[in-house]
């Protein structure tokens, strides 16, 4: 059996103290496996976006476990969870969160110059993969929402993750670009072998998924039939 890329173990994350305290995450397990799409769904406010935070390493947990490819997070110093963050970690967000300035290829090219990313993709060929090298030299403003997010997966990607957390890539586009962008994702994750979660409330998307939990009010439910 392929060692999970990402394990959380009894996760509980809480907020303030006594009567003032609110739960996030509540006593949540999860393992994703390198090459496998995991959505997580649920009302706004269940604690999804708290769960992205503590996977990624922004929030530590107020109790439980989070492991990154058999290392340990708790007790990391800052330096070193920034560094986990930079070359082990993509971030896709729910707009592409792109640098006006730069073009599509320096996009790519920017994260490349932080940490020290052990295998680092190709920008000119992630592009490619992505379909968007007849794109590289043009600015986010010239380009659509979907291009706009297909930038900003090959951006995630560029460092070679091992875990790939995205948030609401669809909330921006229509139907057919959801569709598309979401179809990437799953395709980049199994072909590189990258854990991947995603948090949407797009049902139609889920299909792209292998796996797919409920999260109501901090606590993650079992995968739902498919």
């Amino acid at each position: 059996m392929t060692e999970p890329a990402l394990v959380l173990e009894e996760v509980s994350l809480v907020h303030g103290d006594g009567d003032e305290s609110i739960t996030a995450l509540d006593h949540v397990d999860l393992a994703v496996a390198p090459g496998e799409v995991v959505a997580i769904v649920g009302p706004s406010g269940a604690g999804k976006s708290s769960l992205l935070a503590v996977a990624g390493a922004l929030i530590a947990p107020t109790s439980g476990a989070v492991t990154l490819g058999g290392t340990a997070l708790a007790g990391l110093n800052r330096a070193r969870l920034t560094e986990l963050r930079r070359t082990r970690i993509g971030f896709v967000f729910q707009t592409s969160n792109l640098i006006p300035a730069l073009t599509a290829i320096d996009q790519l090219r920017l994260p490349l110059t932080f940490g020290k990313a052990e295998a680092p993709r190709d920008p000119q060929e992630l592009l490619e993969a992505v379909g968007m090298a007849h794109k590289a030299k043009r600015r986010p403003d010239q380009l659509s929402g979907g291009e706009r997010q297909r930038i900003g997966i090959a951006r995630a990607l560029v460092t070679r993750p091992s875990v790939l957390l995205v948030d609401e890539p669809t909330a921006a586009l229509d139907r057919q670009r959801s569709q598309d962008v979401v179809a990437l994702l799953a395709r980049e994750t199994r072909a590189h072998g990258v854990a991947t979660i995603m948090v949407t409330h797009d049902h139609d998307v889920l299909h792209h998924c292998d796996r797919v939990h409920e999260m109501i009010d901090g606590k993650l439910g079992v995968p739902a039939p498919r």
